[in-house]
């Protein structure tokens, strides 16, 4: 009896495995699929989700949103870019100021590019933008950033009350990648199920 117990666990078990496989798999084809999507539509602003910058330079993979927001800008899509982004350690600029000079230099006016609050997560910089757009009738948000990211983006985006399209920067470093993207691909497997169960 007691073999027979311990073999119908060890089923269950592996029936449980089997299906988280293969709901990691469906969620890693969703992210891919959602990825290849450009969805650029008018909206009431563009946001740029933050990466690394260097001695107040973006980083290649920030400077391919950058450059992508601001082409969207002057293609009349949104009248505002926002910027988002954080800290790094032993820096005294945030990514989102770094951006908004860079924007600058692209040839967005100096108010229509904004540098929002510190945010050191993809959920916090999703939380800033939705601060900005408090008390405005319309929400709606063109999220740039690289195509692996944007599942996620637009489940927390939505969840905050935003309607999102989003907009995956071309010129990406990590897009040009094919290693390097079906590791962050992969990655997002395991990133949203979490988003979608505990970021609200």
């Amino acid at each position: 009896m007691a073999i027979w117990t311990l073999r119908r666990k060890f089923a269950a078990l592996g029936v449980l495995l089997v299906l988280l496989v293969l709901g990691w798999g469906v969620v890693v084809v969703a992210v891919a699929v959602s990825g290849a999507r450009e969805q650029a539509a008018t909206a009431d602003a563009i946001a740029v989700l933050g990466a690394a910058q260097y001695n107040g330079r973006p980083s290649p993979v920030f400077k391919a949103r950058l450059d992508h927001a601001a082409t969207l800008y002057l293609r009349g899509f949104a009248p505002v870019v926002l910027v988002t982004g954080g800290v790094g350690a032993r820096d005294s600029l945030s990514e989102a100021e770094v951006g908004r000079r860079y924007l600058r230099n692209l040839g967005v006016p100096p108010e229509a590019a904004i540098a929002l609050p510190i945010a050191a997560t993809s959920y916090e910089s999703i939380d800033r933008v939705a601060d900005w757009f408090a008390g405005k009738s319309s929400r709606r948000v063109i999220l740039v950033s690289d195509g692996f990211h944007m599942l996620r983006l637009r489940i927390v985006a939505t969840r905050k009350g935003l309607i999102p399209y989003t907009s995956p920067a071309p010129g990406s470093p990590i897009r040009a990648s094919p290693r390097r993207n079906a590791g962050f691909i992969l990655a997002e497997g395991i990133k949203v199920p979490i988003a979608w169960l505990f970021q609200h």
